[in-house]
């Protein structure tokens, strides 16, 4: 593991040694510096969930992903630094198990002295990691978070601004590898059924809120403060694709 390339891939210089404290700081550098993205899904590029390959496309062509590419690369880093790390399967915005989607979602619980939630392949959710076995509100900058589980599932939720609780993913605590995950990175990148497919979107959190640029549209948040900007052609995507997110793709076109 290239630690040196990773820290400067999400812009981080503190210490590497497995404490809560670099567990968080790593988690929040690597949501405000790599993309949620799918990208390689419009340009016809299979995803491969291979950890060097993972490396590669997001450290040294410091490109994102979804869900699978950057929490399997974030369960890589976080193990070679000895961090005890379990991977998991989740479905998003499922009211029952049956009812989502198999192999929705790679969610990841770290074992320190308390279990933690830690996912940097969600797009727009929690900052910095969560306890695991605290079913309290947990209360963060871009929002209020809860986790509640019986030990075999579970559910994450968010607080709306009503004060009502939505579900934003239901777990198993079942331990997965990566590999477990293929189906589903399979389905999300080939289905017309699966949202990934149906629109380019890249989107990071930033230290006021958040950036988001899709097909049509670019969105800013700041201090709580939604600008939404039309794009007028795909010469104007490209280019607000390398101001806010720093990537080239034209020549990939």
């Amino acid at each position: 593991m290239n630690f040196e390339a990773y820290f400067r891939r999400i812009d981080y210089d503190g210490p590497g040694d497995p404490t809560l404290e670099t567990l968080g700081a790593l988690h929040r550098a690597h949501l405000l510096a790599v993309p949620f993205e799918n990208l390689d899904i419009h340009l016809g590029r299979r995803i491969v969930l291979d950890e060097d390959w993972l490396f590669d496309k997001i450290v040294h062509q410091r490109r994102g992903g979804f869900c699978y590419e950057q929490n399997g690369l974030f369960a890589a880093v976080l193990r070679a630094l000895g961090y005890e790390v379990t991977l998991l399967e989740a479905r998003v915005n499922a009211r029952e198990w049956a009812s989502g989607t198999p192999l929705d979602h790679l969610t990841l619980v770290v074992s320190l002295e308390e279990r933690w939630l830690v996912d940097v392949g969600f797009g727009d959710s929690f900052l910095e990691p969560l306890r695991f076995d605290d079913p309290g509100p947990q209360v963060q900058s871009n929002g209020v978070f809860r986790i509640i589980h019986d030990g075999i599932e579970g559910r994450h939720a968010r607080r709306t601004n009503g004060g009502d609780w939505h579900d934003e993913y239901l777990l198993r605590l079942t331990p997965r590898t990566l590999a477990d995950f293929a189906a589903g990175c399979d389905f999300h990148q080939t289905s017309p059924q699966s949202h990934f497919t149906r629109q380019r979107i890249c989107s990071r959190a930033t230290p006021a809120g958040r950036v988001t640029l899709s097909d049509h549209r670019l969105i800013v948040t700041e201090a709580g403060r939604r600008s939404e900007y039309d794009l007028e052609d795909e010469s104007e995507f490209q280019r607000h694709l390398r101001e806010q997110f720093g990537i080239e793709l034209q020549n990939d076109l």
